[in-house]
């Protein structure tokens, strides 16, 4: 029997517009340790109709922009509408490591109140990364009570900004 859901994915899973997806593989290969999954070219281009990769598991599908398709990358739309959350085992090398292979750094690394700590990039391509590593298992309540001294701040992140 076919199973629903492939070996290897989850049932959310998150598909990216790249300018430049091929060249995207290969930074997210340096960065953040992907491996490559699979590409399929479009005929006759250097551009991809559809790639995916694996992150510590955890599959992110892309394509190249391709304005027939409707489809923007975050420089041309001038912003993004998301960004991806990538949980390691130490967030200060591995955000060191995605710094060294061209990634802008957009916030540094901290101790958050909701119990991780994080940083956050921007990669060559427009997308925005939150690299976290759980620190403490904290209860809903405490993560409420972290939020609202974090809002009264002004800030939403970091605790004792």
């Amino acid at each position: 029997m076919v199973k629903p859901i492939p070996d290897g994915y989850t049932a959310v899973t998150p598909y990216i517009i790249v300018d430049g997806a091929a060249q995207a593989i290969e930074f997210y290969k340096k960065a953040f340790g992907a491996e490559e999954v699979m590409r399929l070219p479009l005929p006759g281009t250097d551009r991809l109709g559809h790639a995916e990769i694996s992150i510590g598991g955890a599959h992110i599908m892309m394509s190249d922009a391709s304005p027939q398709w409707g489809t923007k990358d975050p420089k041309a739309l001038g912003g993004v509408t998301g960004s991806i959350s990538l949980y390691v085992a130490d967030v200060d090398a591995a955000f060191a490591r995605a710094v060294d292979a061209g990634a802008t750094p957009k916030m540094p690394v901290a101790d958050m109140f909701w119990g991780d700590r994080m940083g956050s990039v921007e990669d060559p391509f427009g997308h925005q990364w939150s690299i976290m590593s759980h620190t403490r298992d904290l209860t809903e309540a405490e993560i409420q009570k972290g939020f609202e001294e974090a809002m009264a701040a002004g800030g939403m992140c970091a605790e004792n900004d």
